[in-house]
């Protein structure tokens, strides 16, 4: 097929029954198998999220490197012509876009990262009860990792692309590619909607909502272990603030369960909101760890 992006990889289409008798096979039990598709593919859909937080990443290195070596324009207080032109980082809406880049890309990659711990977790815990804790923690998250990164670092991309102005629409230079690439990954191994109704549909219910409990549970943990430190506070103060938006959020939703119409049609911008904090939480917990890498003086 011709594609937009991943054109290294060959693919096909295939068709079953046109020319001759096409048995199909029941695979488990009747009407369970989107059920039995996502246990099948956990795993591939956090190498989703992961190949496009990387993306992210490289389209971000790309025009950082590329704004620091790139003059033009003076600064908004240098009125002599004759002033040099600088560097394009220093420029603020070029910072802005940087580091938005910083925000989404890092940020999806440290949630994709967590989720492969609690991979091997599952696998390896020290107790069956901290296994099951992960394995909990893990399917509600999934979701959230196959999708957060696969949009929201394609926004970053589109930021890479702005960085580097007419040059980024060229194949001059790869942001463009990037970008491309990772624009399959909102719509393969199941799309950003379909996770959607996973995370509303299956996960927030889940064990009578124990998964979802346990996720917010293990944020405020994070939070009040950073409260008082001087430089995270404020960061763990936002996520409490949010955490209780998205309870809110919550039992709205829950609310309208009786109306799949309009429960559903708020299941993407739920799955986006829970995305955000969940890369929020993430971030203070790198926000912690170098205040106290800082606090010990291994700066």
């Amino acid at each position: 097929n011709h594609k937009m992006g991943y054109r290294g990889t060959v693919n096909t289409l295939l068709n079953f029954g046109e020319s001759e008798a096409c048995v199909g096979e029941l695979v488990g039990e009747p009407h369970q198998g989107l059920r039995c598709m996502f246990h099948m593919m956990n795993e591939a859909r956090i190498s989703v999220g992961a190949g496009a937080a990387m993306l992210g990443v490289a389209g971000y290195l790309y025009s950082l490197d590329y704004a620091r070596g790139r003059p033009q324009g003076r600064l908004p207080g240098a009125k002599d012509p004759s002033t040099p032109p600088v560097p394009i980082i220093e420029h603020a809406d070029v910072r802005r876009m940087l580091l938005t880049q910083k925000a989404y890309a890092e940020g999806g990659l440290a949630l994709c990262l967590y989720a492969a711990r609690l991979v091997d977790d599952v696998r390896s815990g020290e107790t069956p009860a901290a296994k099951d804790r992960a394995d909990l923690l893990l399917e509600i998250l999934t979701p959230l990792v196959k999708s957060w990164p696969s949009e929201f670092c394609l926004e970053a991309n589109k930021l890479a692309m702005q960085v580097l102005g007419g040059y980024g629409y060229t194949r001059d230079y790869p942001v463009e590619q990037f970008y491309r690439d990772n624009r399959l990954n909102l719509i393969h191994e199941g799309t950003h909607g379909i996770q959607a109704m996973d995370l509303v549909g299956r996960k927030i219910r889940m064990n009578d909502g124990a998964a979802f409990a346990l996720l917010l549970g293990a944020m405020r943990e994070d939070i009040a272990a950073w409260r008082g430190d001087g430089q995270a506070a404020a960061f763990a103060t936002q996520l409490e603030h949010a955490l209780g938006q998205v309870e809110t959020a919550t039992r709205a939703m829950q609310d309208h369960t009786a109306d799949e119409r309009r429960y559903t049609a708020n299941a993407t911008m739920y799955l986006d909101m829970l995305g955000h904090v969940a890369v929020a939480w993430m971030w203070l917990r790198q926000a912690g760890a170098a205040s106290r890498g800082l606090a010990a003086g291994a700066a």
